[in-house]
């Protein structure tokens, strides 16, 4: 699922270009089920997110689990701990995404 798959698109008359609305993110909190991991050479949050939950889109679930890090980067720092919120926690993140942004 794209993060942007159902994002509101707006247009203005003074701005034609499409644009997408500002999406929220739903706080992740800690579970003792997820699962920290030591952040290796070429890791990135979409190939974690693939390896994790079959689903490369997801990046940003691992990302918003890890609110000191920043949206700039598909690179994490290298040695960093992550903590991946369990793959058993996932529908129920998507659910609180899809209900905060009005999905």
């Amino acid at each position: 699922m794209s993060r942007y798959n159902r994002a509101p698109i707006i247009t203005t008359k003074e701005n034609p270009r499409q644009r997408y609305i500002n999406v929220k993110y739903p706080l992740i909190l800690p579970s003792s089920n997820d699962i920290y991991i030591k952040v290796g050479q070429g890791d990135r949050y979409d190939t974690l997110a693939l390896l994790y939950y079959s689903d490369s889109n997801l990046w940003w679930v691992i990302l918003n689990a890890n609110p000191n890090q920043s949206f700039d980067s598909l690179y994490p720092k290298i040695g960093l701990q992550l903590r991946v919120p369990s793959p058993s926690r996932v529908s129920g993140i998507i659910s609180n995404y899809n209900a905060i942004n009005g999905f």
